[in-house]
């Protein structure tokens, strides 16, 4: 497999993937997403549900970002991902999923790196 096929697996991975879990957001079919939210649910401006479907906006815009813009849609995916895992760390909580969310952003640091180093000029056209 070539650097650009690792890349492209990496960014079709990362683009997919938040979307996916965004469109979600609206459906719950994947798991019931304010569970996630625990005792924090209490402290948000927005019912928990509600709050959790801005969240799938902001996944979805991500998502996208990483398809059309590889190098910076990954940045603002592993940035996601890390406050995620911070967040779920700090409560005590689904310590399974921060674990997995940190281990994802370490992927799309690599969907950075690879992009930046596989083709400088395609790169910097694409961030």
């Amino acid at each position: 497999m070539t650097l650009t096929q690792l890349q492209n697996t990496l960014r079709l991975t990362y683009g997919i993937v938040p979307i996916v879990a965004g469109l979600d957001k609206f459906t719950n079919l994947l798991t019931n997403w304010t569970n996630y939210l625990g005792s924090n649910a209490s402290h948000l401006p927005l019912d928990g549900a509600v709050f959790m479907k801005v969240v799938g906006v902001i996944e979805i815009i991500a998502g996208i970002t990483v398809l059309l813009r590889p190098a910076l849609g990954a940045v603002i995916v592993m940035a996601w991902l890390i406050c995620i895992a911070l967040s779920l760390l700090i409560s005590g909580n689904y310590l399974d999923v921060a674990v997995r969310d940190l281990l994802m952003a370490m992927g799309a640091f690599t969907l950075v790196q690879l992009t930046r180093n596989v083709s400088p000029a395609k790169a910097i056209a694409t961030q």
